[in-house]
């Protein structure tokens, strides 16, 4: 009999944390407060010492995050943003959302990340900011971006969606940038139980425009300083990822070793090309990525081999090979 393996499975999660989250929920529905309260405001401080910034601001989701992010730059109308070309749209629709043009660059062909060999090329006098992504959980070769930035007089905004844990050069991504954005999708390493994101930073005027921008535009209840959004990290997710994150560091090491037994067993089969490490980076796989050729061939295998996963084989194309998250 064939062993099924899933794409993703909440299963293990929801064994190892269901009585801590049962709990936490319950403390949250007891305590009759439901919005901007105390699981929140300890969430943003877990997360924040966690990811070594001064500062997490808690938002309904991934996008938001992002979207606010620019705004709090007064990134808008007439600016661009350099952004990578392959990444979820969610990084060049929070551009367009502020009014702003995206300009793709392409990645690098080992880290599929942003390449900053051809940042300066796309860069114009129009540019306001650079935001890279740590895409299926490889940090982007950040000094590179940092040196960049500063000689250019831009910002960098971090997209840390998919690499929550991980380092580049002793550094932790989403604590590079003027301001970062995070998702914390049911779906990410680190997960609430619905939609859910954060804003990092190390700068205390940027973040109290990001509460203000947050909350509908206020910092105080009916005086509304900016035109703003309804976009905050409700008490029960926030009680959620406070719990998940404590085994955050666990879960990504285990990750890390099934990511070394795929590619000690895929090595040399077929021309199939393993996850690339850089080497001053840790990586938080997300996504374990595979490049091949016969990408289609594959996808139809592990169909005839009706592996529960093979349904969910998500695959995209290069200018070479194809890219397969497995």
């Amino acid at each position: 009999m064939t062993n099924k393996i899933p794409f993703f499975s909440f299963d293990y999660q929801n064994i190892i944390f269901r009585g801590e989250l049962l709990e936490a929920i319950t403390e949250v529905v007891d305590s009759n407060w439901y919005i901007m309260g105390q699981y929140l405001k300890k969430f943003e401080e877990d997360y924040s010492t966690y990811n070594a910034t001064k500062y997490c601001i808690g938002v309904a989701n991934g996008l938001d995050a992002l979207v606010i992010c620019l705004k709090a730059l007064n990134i808008g109308p007439g600016d661009e943003v350099i952004v990578p070309s392959n990444t979820y749209i969610a990084t060049w629709l929070a551009v367009t959302a502020v009014g702003a043009v995206p300009v793709g660059v392409e990645p690098c062909y080992k880290t599929y990340n942003l390449d900053p060999d051809k940042i300066i090329a796309a860069i114009t006098s129009k540019t306001k900011a650079i935001l890279p992504v740590h895409l299926y959980g490889q940090p982007c070769e950040m000094d590179k971006i940092v040196k960049i930035a500063k000689e250019y007089n831009l910002f960098i905004v971090e997209d840390n969606a998919q690499a929550h844990g991980a380092f580049f050069k002793g550094k932790m991504t989403g604590s590079f940038g003027k301001v970062n954005a995070t998702s914390f999708y049911p779906g990410k390493n680190l997960g609430a139980l619905g939609d859910a994101g954060g804003i990092t930073t190390d700068d205390q005027v940027i973040c109290e425009k990001v509460k203000v921008l947050r909350n509908y535009g206020s910092a105080e209840k009916y005086y509304n300083e900016v035109k703003g959004y309804n976009s905050r990290l409700d008490e029960i997710q926030a009680a959620i990822l406070s719990v998940k994150l404590k085994y955050l560091d666990q879960l990504t090491n285990m990750r890390k070793k099934i990511a070394v037994l795929y590619t000690t067993m895929l090595k040399g089969t077929g021309d199939i090309v393993t996850p690339y490490l850089h080497p001053d980076a840790t990586h938080s796989y997300h996504q374990y990525v595979i490049r091949t050729n016969q990408r289609d061939d594959l996808q139809r295998f592990l169909n005839s081999k009706k592996h529960r996963h093979a349904n969910s084989l998500s695959c995209s194309s290069s200018s070479s090979k194809s890219l397969c998250r497995i």
